[in-house]
């Protein structure tokens, strides 16, 4: 259930990871007909595969499911689309986010991390969500009749990443990285429409302005590359000016929206307790609500000052002594300092408060396990699987706990998902040789082999 902090070296081998990843399509099947939405799902599939496979994921529940929600609430309001919408929180702390063909979204921890609202994210999602629906990447692909799907996803990789047109021109010649660059039709276009998607979504449509402000000046203070929907056809000043004046326009009813921004201010609270450089975290944790003091927690804990960030933690679950999140993460913070007892009970309590934190039922069947119920730990395991079916940590915990209770045949089949989700090809190809003569004739072994060679797969074209 950790995840590690991702290297921009890792972004950059995405790109030139992307072409290697998938089969070639014919140059014929884009000629007669077009791009097929088959097309589309296609590689957006393919895509997501790369993405999971080359780059940390946050797979918090208070993060994943929050930014789940919100696209699912932005989605809910627009028209019916043949694609099934999937988000994904990508840990990295670029101020970004990307859609690919099928309804694929990603979003950079940095945009999460240092957007001031709910309504900025959704500007941005909304956007991204335009260029999906719209079908931008299918038809520039039509009019530049790329010869392969993994051409096409290496230049939107190349861009989605910072790269630009210069990361995808690398590979693909500068002539056909430039067709994949969106049109200032295909900007407008995407601004219009996103900004329609807020309005039904119930969002204040100046949350689309605030982003791209935010967006801009934090690339003027760092001196960082500005994200593709913030390029320079048309000019982003022009773009805020041409939101501005459609908004200038609409009923004060729409205008003066509020939108309940408790749920983000947690889910941003989280990330920069976990993932935030400490003196910045510190400097937003100055106050003394309980959310304030369990970030405090995290970032001392993290700079290995135990008993400042128990005296932290002691006190937020004082103030709030009901909120889940507050008591799950102290839970795991005294679980991983060793204090048993306490952890036990501060994970029972978050339970029973919310049985859907998997990562809190993670850790409780950790301490099951620890004190020899190892049955009960294997049950909730599978179930924390069930939410996070490519986390490595997770699948270890169980391979250990099915070999200890003597269950070798299954503890192989998790080493192999382990290693496999680790990218530990080697590895993985042991451990599965070892799984195929203790378990080849159970249902556990055939799921697991379909994967391992979908995967084995790929990695031979890498």
């Amino acid at each position: 259930m950790h995840s590690r902090r991702l290297r921009l070296a890792a972004l950059v081998t995405l790109v030139f990871f992307g072409l290697s990843l998938l089969a070639p399509v014919r140059a014929s099947a884009f000629f007669f007909g077009g791009v097929t939405l088959k097309d589309e799902n296609e590689m957006g599939r393919k895509f997501d595969v790369a993405i999971r496979s080359n780059l940390p994921m946050v797979e918090d529940p208070e993060i994943s499911q929050y930014v789940n929600q919100l696209v699912g609430h932005i989605v809910a309001s627009i028209p019916p689309q043949p694609f099934r919408f999937k988000p994904g929180v990508i840990l990295h702390p670029a101020i970004n986010a990307f859609a690919v063909p099928g309804g694929y979204i990603y979003v950079f921890t940095g945009l999460l991390m240092n957007f001031n609202s709910e309504e900025e994210v959704a500007g941005v999602l909304c956007h991204e969500l335009a260029h999906v629906t719209q079908r931008h990447v299918a038809s520039r692909l039509e009019r530049a009749q790329m010869i392969s799907i993994g051409s096409l996803l290496l230049a939107v990789a190349g861009v989605a990443v910072g790269g630009g047109g210069a990361a995808a021109a690398g590979a693909l010649g500068a002539g056909q990285a430039a067709m994949l660059d969106y049109s200032r039709a295909d900007e407008t276009e995407a601004d219009q429409i996103g900004l329609q998607f807020m309005i039904k979504a119930g969002y204040p449509p100046i949350g689309m302005v605030n982003s791209f402000k935010v967006l801009r000046q934090k690339a003027w203070m760092t001196g960082a590359s500005v994200p593709a929907y913030l390029s320079t056809h048309p000019d982003i000043g022009d773009r805020i000016n041409g939101i501005q004046a459609r908004i200038h326009k609409m009923p004060k009813s729409v205008t003066a929206r509020k939108t309940d921004n408790r749920r983000f201010k947690r889910m941003q609270i989280l990330l920069w307790g976990r993932y935030g450089t400490p003196e910045t975290a510190l400097q937003r944790f100055r106050g003394s609500d309980a959310l304030s003091l369990m970030g405090r927690g995290m970032v001392y804990s993290r700079q290995n000052n135990v008993q400042a960030a128990a005296r932290a933690f002691d006190e937020a679950v004082a103030k709030a002594p009901r909120d889940s999140l507050v008591l799950r993460e102290a839970g795991i913070f005294n679980y991983r300092k060793g204090s048993m007892e306490k952890a036990r009970s501060l994970l029972q309590q978050a339970l029973a408060l919310d049985d859907r934190d998997y990562m809190g039922s993670f850790f409780y069947a950790r301490l099951l396990d620890d004190d020899g119920r190892h049955s009960e730990a294997q049950g909730r395991f599978r179930k924390v699987l069930q939410s996070v079916p490519e986390d490595a940590e997770v699948h270890w915990s169980l391979a250990r706990s099915y070999g200890t209770s003597g269950k070798t045949g299954l503890a192989y089949v998790h080493m192999t998902y382990a290693a496999i989700y680790s990218q530990n090809k080697k590895q993985a190809e042991r451990y599965f040789d070892k799984a195929k003569g203790l378990a080849s004739g159970t249902a556990e072994f055939r799921r697991m082999e379909k994967i391992y060679k979908e995967r084995k797969e790929i990695w031979e074209k890498m």
